[in-house]
C-alpha cells in the first residue's frame, strides 16, 4: 500500500536533521560543496518519488548517500570522460561506497564543515550565510531576506564562498587542540551573526526571516553536540535560549515594542530559561570562561528576576566590567553604561556612554543613541529630544520606532513644560 505521508514524513525529519552532515559526508572527498548538494537535492526528490511504493528504508540516511553519490558520479563522468574521471571517481566512490553499504550512521563531519565555512579565507561576512545554507539547507531568498541583501546578490556570494572552498584546497577538519580555541570562536561568531539576524527579524513582515534564530539555536544544539568539552559553545548556546525565552514578551497584545525591563517575566519560557542555566552550569564548571560565558551570565542575572522580582543590577554592571576589559567592544560598552546607570547613577551611566562615544565608533549604532536619550531625559538634559530623533532615524523595526517616537513625544512634553535645565 502507498504511504506518501510516512515518506514525505521521512524525508522532511531526514533533512531537518541529517541534511548537514550528508553534505558533509559527500563534500568532504573532493571539497565539492556545490556538487553534494545539488546531489542531495536531487536524492531527495527520488526518495519522494520512490518511497511511497516501495517502502521507506531502514536506513534513510544511507540510501540517500547512495542515491547522491550515483548523481556525483554520473555528473564527473559527463564532465571529464571516463578515463579523466578515473581519479575523481576514485577519490570520490571509496569512503561513500564504504558507509552506504553499511548499516550503522553516516560519520558527522558537521563541525569540520562549519570550520571549512569559517576559515579565513572565506570573507567574514558570508561565514554565517553559508552555514545556514550548506549545515541547515536554506535556500539563497530566505538567507537573503534575513540579511537584508537580494536574493541574486547572496546567492552569487554564496555560490563563490563555496567554489573557493574547492579551490583554495580548504580542508574539511577539526583543528589540532592547540589551534581549535581560536577556530572556533569564528564558528561561533558566525552562529551568533545568524541568531541576531533572525532576532532583529523576528517580527519583520517577511515570514521567511522569522525562523532564523531558531535555525541559528539548531546551529548551536549541533556544536555542542560535536564538540561538548568546549565551554564557549555551551556559553553560545546558552546566551541564544535566554534571548529566545523572551519571544513571547517582545511585543504586546497590541503588537507593540516592550522593553526588557518593562516585561512580564510570567510570559518568559520556562523551558528554554532551564537548558539556559543547564548550558551555562556546565560551561562554568569547565573554568574556562569567556565572551559568551559572560554574556549568558548576564542574561542569566536578568532571567533572575521572574523569581526575585528585581533586576540585581550591581551584579550585571559587575558582569559588563568583566566583559568590557575582555572585549574592548563599543556595544558592550553601549551596555556597560545602561547597567551603571541602573546599578547607580544615571549620571554615572551618561559619562561612561559619552567617554564610549567619544570613540567615534558608535555614530551609527541605534542602540547608543537611544540608550544616550534615555540617560538624557533621566538627568533632564535638553539634548534627550535630538538623540531619541537620532535613534528613530537609525532604527528600521515599526514597533522599535513607534516606542521611540512616543518616549521622545513625553521628553518634548517636559521640555515644553520647562523642567528641562
Amino acid at each position: 500500500m502507498n504511504d506518501g505521508g510516512e515518506a514525505a514524513r521521512t524525508a522532511t525529519r531526514v533533512a531537518r536533521e541529517s541534511y548537514g552532515k550528508l553534505v558533509a559526508f559527500l563534500a568532504a572527498p573532493g571539497r565539492d560543496v556545490p556538487g553534494a548538494e545539488d546531489a542531495l537535492s536531487e536524492a531527495f526528490a527520488s526518495a519522494l518519488e520512490n518511497w511511497p511504493t516501495r517502502g521507506v528504508p531502514d536506513n534513510p540516511e544511507g540510501w540517500l548517500v547512495v542515491a547522491a553519490r550515483r548523481r556525483m558520479l554520473d555528473v564527473a563522468r559527463r564532465r571529464r570522460g571516463a578515463e579523466a574521471a578515473s581519479d575523481a571517481l576514485a577519490m570520490i566512490g571509496g569512503e561513500l561506497d564504504d558507509a552506504a553499504a553499511s548499516e550503522g550512521p553516516i560519520p558527522d563531519r558537521r563541525l569540520a564543515l562549519m570550520f571549512a565555512c569559517a576559515h579565513p579565507a572565506i570573507d567574514e561576512a558570508i561565514r554565517a550565510p553559508l552555514m545556514l545554507q550548506t549545515i541547515l539547507g536554506l535556500d539563497a531568498a530566505a538567507i537573503a531576506s534575513a540579511f537584508l541583501v537580494s536574493p541574486a546578490a547572496m546567492g552569487q556570494r554564496l555560490a563563490r564562498a563555496k567554489a573557493k572552498i574547492k579551490l583554495a584546497g580548504i580542508p574539511f577538519r577539526i583543528p589540532e587542540t592547540d589551534e581549535l580555541a581560536e577556530r572556533l570562536g569564528a564558528v561561533l561568531e558566525a552562529i551568533y551573526a545568524a541568531f541576531a539576524h533572525g532576532w532583529a527579524e523576528a517580527f519583520a513582515d517577511d515570514p521567511r526571516g522569522r525562523n532564523l534564530a531558531e535555525e541559528a539555536l539548531w546551529l548551536g544544539r549541533v556544536v555542542v553536540a560535536l564538540a561538548p568539552e568546549e565551554p564557549e559553545a555551551l556559553g553560545l548556546l546558552a546566551l541564544m535560549l535566554y534571548a529566545d525565552s523572551r519571544r513571547a514578551a517582545r511585543r504586546d497584545s497590541s503588537g507593540s515594542y516592550v522593553p526588557l525591563s518593562e516585561q512580564s517575566p510570567a510570559l518568559w519560557s520556562e523551558g528554554a530559561i532551564a537548558e539556559a542555566e543547564a548550558a551555562l552550569r556546565i560551561a562554568g564548571a569547565k573554568r574556562r570562561p569567556g565572551r559568551f560565558q559572560l554574556e549568558a551570565a548576564i542574561q542569566s542575572a536578568h532571567a533572575a528576576r521572574r523569581q526575585t522580582g528585581v533586576t540585581d543590577w550591581p551584579a550585571i554592571a559587575t558582569l559588563y566590567d568583566a566583559l568590557f576589559a575582555l572585549t574592548g567592544s563599543p556595544v558592550v560598552a553601549v551596555n556597560r553604561a545602561v547597567a551603571v546607570a541602573n546599578a547607580h547613577s544615571a549620571a554615572a551611566g551618561l559619562r561612561l556612554l559619552e567617554s564610549a562615544g567619544a570613540a567615534g565608533r558608535l555614530e551609527g549604532y541605534q542602540s547608543f543613541w537611544a540608550a544616550k536619550a534615555d540617560l538624557q531625559a533621566r538627568v533632564r538634559d535638553a539634548g534627550a529630544a535630538d538623540s531619541y530623533r537620532r535613534a528613530i532615524g537609525l532604527e528600521s523595526d515599526a514597533a522599535t520606532r513607534a516606542f521611540l517616537l512616543g518616549r521622545l513625544s513625553a521628553t518634548e512634553a517636559e521640555i515644553a513644560s520647562k523642567s528641562y535645565l
